[in-house]
């Protein structure tokens, strides 16, 4: 929480930024137009938006010249949360409005894409190439005889080559879905085997740490594995000739073909993303052509301020809804940065010259690389030149109030901070990034436009300055239109409608504060509630890993039999560190002066790792649930996590404590 030393912001913007953001120039617009508040700000705004919802909507479909090819009966249908209509009546394409920069004589030899690999060797591909490429391998997948709802699927890191079949997907109307190839075949089976994929793209490898990681085994037992695959188009990454009977993805994108973009339906289905899928398979997420189209246009062309003289880098993986995100940048002409590669290779300093190099002006990044930066004592500001660089967004997990003092004094004192969170679930923020209002260290500067964003007590009602579950009560176009293999919406109600009927409920412990910012205090399915008090785990992990010999740490709470809690923090120690009682006292002390005597663990046991998911969440309610003596092959899926050896350990502790 915001402590009073922080009250001042640590960046404000100043006017002719706030003048010039188009966040700003939508709302004169829709004062104009739709009767928007024409003072206010972005409060104003934000009041208006969820308070008009219809209105709203269709002003950002206005502003951003939204291609219906028929039109639409209504803004909203049914209202209901889950299954909640969007523009019924109206049909479109995704596809179609991420080429449209392609269209402009004066834009369509400028870089689409910006490709860089490990050797910071930088590859472009123009608007009129990369809107060749999609027709020639559109008009392909339609020979193979891909169809409208089909499903394609891809194995593949982030390279020009996935964001091209992605929207050739798209533009014949099938559906798009994708795992990176550091996932193992059991990863990608539990995931690609529920939507049964027509067509798998591949690559033989991919490149990563210095390192080549072939992947020739891999894609052999995919194929075997997956009997509905009707094509595979090899990509020689590695060099490799295509396996008997894979088609070449040089022959596929040949041509010089004008691309036909299939008009769907607005929900019709644009791509199936996952949940972490830590305990069984994953939830096969699928969401909608124009409600992703409508989501997207709103958060990056008004939240993220970008335009077509921005480029656009988020560290990223095809296996992450931050790449599908990315990508959607082309929708507001943004040039896209695509970097394939370690995130610290070969030092911890890779992404920040990855921005020097590409002239990036939106530094998309995880909280936990920026504090990795700091605990390296690394200078980006002083060693790279980021003039370019406008804005630096964090997600993963919250920005701890040391990243946001760090960033300021690293990077630039002129500088957007904009800790973001949101969710696969919705592929898109429900607080975060906006350009004309100020930043205070630790907090998320408001929730997004569209999105009524509540924090709300045990009780269901709405608190203010208190923390409270995050809910949001009214629709999104992006929340899912259904979770595949789902047939009754079972799954899907009660992965978020089963506490509060209809209204959606995220699993995040929250504070809406006075002056209308967020503040993210971790997942509330693993909440610390001792004494009656719930507290969150990312307030401990900011505090703890302040300390030099602290690498990452974990903390778990447990209810006991006999009514008693447990609370084990699990650290993970710096090189050369040593779990001493010196050190010991030192974690307590740090947790005691800045949170509370409450916060302070039971016990601190040291562990050779913290387990995370695929995308770099740490697992707590899995490894709550294995010291709580679930068997292991209940707790967690091994084949959702970066390192399932490390769950050995707690495995090995639950047995020693029964």
């Amino acid at each position: 929480m915001t402590s009073a030393a922080d009250e001042a912001p640590l960046w404000q913007p100043g006017p002719d930024r706030i003048a010039t953001a188009a966040v700003t120039r939508f709302q004169n617009w829709a004062a104009e137009r739709h009767g928007a508040p024409a003072g206010g700000g972005y409060p104003a705004l934000h009041r208006w938006s969820v308070d008009e919802l219809d209105t709203f909507w269709q002003a950002v479909a206005e502003w951003f010249d939204v291609r219906f090819s028929t039109p639409y009966e209504t803004v909203i249908g049914d209202r209901a949360m889950p299954g909640a209509q969007w523009f019924p009546g109206a049909a479109l394409n995704y596809a179609e409005h991420a080429l449209r920069a392609a269209e402009d004589p004066l834009r369509a030899e400028a870089p689409a894409l910006l490709h860089v690999d490990e050797t910071h060797t930088q590859t472009p591909t123009s608007w009129s190439e990369l809107r060749r490429r999609v027709g020639s391998l559109a008009a392909e997948l339609r020979a193979l005889g891909v169809n409208r709802g089909d499903r394609v699927s891809g194995y593949l890191p982030n390279i020009p080559e996935a964001v091209v079949a992605f929207l050739a997907t798209a533009a014949v109307g099938a559906v798009w879905t994708s795992c990176a190839p550091d996932f193992g075949a059991r990863s990608v089976l539990d995931r690609f085997q529920q939507v049964e994929p027509v067509v798998l793209f591949t690559v033989d490898g991919y490149r990563y740490g210095g390192k080549e990681h072939h992947r020739a085994d891999t894609v052999a037992e995919l194929r075997r594995e997956l009997p509905t695959l009707r094509a595979v188009v090899h990509i020689p990454l590695l060099g490799t000739e295509a396996p008997d009977g894979a088609l070449e993805w040089s022959a596929l994108t040949a041509a010089d073909t004008e691309p036909v973009f299939e008009q769907v339906p607005f929900d019709h289905p644009l791509w199936v993303l996952y949940s972490s899928g830590t305990t069984g398979l994953p939830k096969a997420i699928v969401q909608s052509q124009g409600g992703i189209l409508l989501e997207h246009f709103k958060q990056i062309g008004l939240h993220c301020d970008l335009g077509p003289e921005d480029r656009f880098f988020w560290y990223t993986s095809t296996g992450w809804m931050m790449w599908n995100f990315l990508v959607s940048g082309l929708l507001t002409g943004t040039t896209l940065v695509l970097y394939d590669g370690s995130p610290g290779y070969p030092d911890v300093s890779a992404q920040w010259r990855v921005a020097e190099q590409t002239g990036a002006t939106l530094f998309g990044t995880s909280a936990a690389y920026v504090m990795a930066c700091r605990k390296a004592g690394i200078h980006p500001g002083r060693d790279f030149d980021l003039s370019r660089v406008q804005c630096v967004a964090t997600t993963g997990s919250p920005l701890p109030p040391d990243g946001f003092r760090w960033l300021h004094d690293e990077v630039a004192d002129d500088l957007w901070i904009a800790s973001v969170s949101g969710g696969t679930d919705v592929c898109s923020c429900f607080a975060g990034a906006v350009p004309t209002l100020p930043v205070h260290i630790g907090e998320l500067q408001a929730p997004g436009l569209g999105t009524d964003l509540q924090s709300w007590d045990a009780a269901g009602k709405p608190v203010i300055g208190e923390v409270g579950e995050l809910v949001v009560t009214q629709p999104m176009p992006s929340m899912p239109i259904r979770f595949w293999n789902d047939p009754d919406g079972s799954r899907y109600h009660d992965s978020y409608f089963d506490v509060y009927p209809g209204v959606w409920r995220h699993g995040d412990w929250i504070t809406i504060t006075e002056r209308g910012s967020v503040v993210i205090h971790g997942r509330s399915d693993s909440t610390l509630n001792r004494q009656g008090v719930r507290m969150g785990s990312a307030d401990i992990y900011e505090a703890v890993e302040r300390l030099p010999q602290i690498r990452e740490s974990l903390v778990i709470g447990l209810e006991e039999p006999d009514g008693g809690y447990w609370m084990p923090l699990f650290v993970h120690l710096a090189e050369g560190a040593t779990l001493d009682d010196e050190l010991r006292a030192a974690i307590k002390h740090t947790i005691r002066e800045n949170l509370s005597p409450r916060h302070v663990p039971d016990e601190v046991i040291e562990v050779p790792g913290i387990p995370h998911t695929l995308t770099g969440k740490r697992i707590e309610v899995p490894v709550k649930r294995l010291l709580q003596g679930t068997a292991l092959a209940k707790a967690v899926n091994p084949g959702s996590l970066d390192n399932p050896e490390l769950l050995h350990f707690y495995e090995h502790l639950a047995r020693e404590r029964r």
